[in-house]
């Protein structure tokens, strides 16, 4: 009899931490359908433009397109991350309050200023140089990086509340609200380039609309169970600790700006990644450069374009990650991540055999052009994807654990190695080929050093 007593609450935590594991799937499962789905809307709406608009006005809705999409990535992920992690861990110890949403909001406050305020002083060459001279595009970017803060604060706020299904009704909204945009010049209700760009600024205030549905579903403790669990868990972790009740931290605007910065340079990082090479090969290779810039850019598509859908899962990955390592929960916390680890080795395995067997020609068909893209380097960049795809899942145990500080500091040791890297002349005939490797090297680097983290105890991280 006793012992059965004794191994109850054993069998009882083993069952929370096996379905803890479970909703994690769950989490990522359905972000990952909302997300595909958003991107292939996302896809119909550039689609719909280039049919529309003249090549020259539609590189310029492109061009607009991805300054926005660096500008709000860069500046709002932080926060958003932020919020996710401080949330989940504030309501796996039961904290009360609203100073980390105060924190929150203070923070995406000044970004947005600090934003505007250096758009209104660079006004002639974002829109001259940039922009092509139009101030239509010019207020748009203006005011789509700030409509954007308003709705990566709610993300957070979503992810943090594990309110998945919600956060994917917010970002199917934003590409729904975009895309009709695009449809109404195509089907001659309205003409021009400027009503199609109109849809990046109604984009993100238009999927606000789902925010009052999660602000009544908090308001009436939509999770009980959950909630409850968590309570049952943390009390019993208390009751084993001497019976000393844990004391309550509150999070200040210094907590939340430490986290926030690091995440920024991790953010930082990550565009560096992407964006170096076509920049510095676009800086170097004088007349030509242009062209061979647009080649890099082709090539490392099959590295950016699944971050698009990651970022979904990643969404999931921290708040479920946090309650896990807030908790003491460290077999289902790393059965997690060995989860996604394993998830992003068999899609990269795929990917680098379908590039294997037919990379050149799915490029030639894609980009068409000229361009000779060699069979070596695209299974390079497509097997370097799935080590970053890695890195990025190590990383948000990182985050989850409270060590943003120690995985700045890999990613920013590694962007630098990367621009160096890419600045020395190595002697590659190819340009295009000391990319794809140098990109590879960095990604596998990158997730050394955080695999390194994420195998050190929690108690000896600083």
């Amino acid at each position: 009899m006793c012992a059965s007593i004794k191994d109850a609450p054993a069998a009882a935590a083993s069952s929370t931490s096996d379905e803890r594991v479970k909703s994690y799937g769950r989490g990522a499962a359905i972000l990952s359908v909302g997300i595909g789905v958003t991107g292939l809307v996302t896809y119909a709406y550039f689609a719909l433009a280039s049919h529309t608009l003249s090549s020259h006005d539609y590189g310029q809705i492109t061009l607009l397109w991805s300054t926005i999409f660096i500008i709000v990535s860069v500046l709002y992920r932080p926060v958003e991350q932020m919020l996710s992690r401080t949330i989940s861990d504030r309501d796996v110890r039961g904290q009360a309050g609203h100073e980390h949403l105060r924190v929150a909001v203070t923070i995406q406050l000044v970004l947005g200023v600090v934003f505007l305020i250096a758009a209104l002083a660079l006004h002639h060459p974002l829109k001259d140089n940039l922009l092509g001279g139009s101030s239509t595009l010019y207020w748009v970017l203006i005011g789509a990086v700030l409509g954007y803060a308003a709705s990566y604060f709610a993300r957070g706020f979503l992810a943090g509340h594990r309110r998945f299904p919600l956060y994917g009704g917010l970002v199917f909204m934003e590409a729904i609200s975009r895309f009709m945009f695009a449809l109404v010049v195509a089907v001659g209700i309205f003409s021009g380039q400027s009503v199609v760009a109109l849809g990046m600024v109604a984009a993100p205030l238009l999927s606000l609309s789902v925010v009052p549905w999660a602000v009544r579903r908090s308001l009436k403790s939509e999770d009980p169970v959950a909630h409850d669990t968590d309570s049952h868990y943390v009390a019993e972790l208390d009751a084993a600790s001497a019976g000393e009740p844990s004391e309550e931290v509150e999070f200040t605007l210094s907590h939340g700006t430490g986290f926030a910065a690091a995440v920024l340079l991790i953010m930082i990082s990550e565009q560096t990644f992407l964006n170096a090479g076509p920049l510095l090969v676009k800086a170097t290779e004088g007349a030509s450069g242009a062209a061979v810039a647009g080649f890099v850019f082709n090539a490392l598509l099959i590295a950016r374009a699944p971050l698009q859908l990651f970022q979904a899962i990643q969404t999931s990955i921290l708040p479920s990650l946090t309650r896990m390592a807030v908790g003491g929960e460290d077999d289902p916390f790393r059965r997690s991540v060995r989860l996604t680890l394993s998830a992003v080795a068999v899609f990269g395995a795929c990917v680098a055999l379908g590039f294997l067997a037919l990379g050149p020609w799915l490029m030639h068909v894609l980009f068409g052009g000229h361009h000779h893209y060699a069979r070596g380097g695209l299974v390079v960049v497509a097997v370097g994807m799935g080590v970053y795809l890695s890195a990025a899942t190590l990383n948000q145990a990182a985050l989850a654990q409270g060590r943003a500080r120690q995985a700045c500091l890999a990613w920013v040791c590694t962007a630098l190695a990367f621009v160096a890297y890419l600045a020395i002349p190595w002697g590659f005939h190819d340009k295009v080929l000391q990319v794809e490797f140098g990109y590879f090297g960095a990604a596998s680097l990158l997730c050394t050093l955080l695999y390194l983290l994420y195998r050190r105890p929690v108690e000896a991280a600083g």
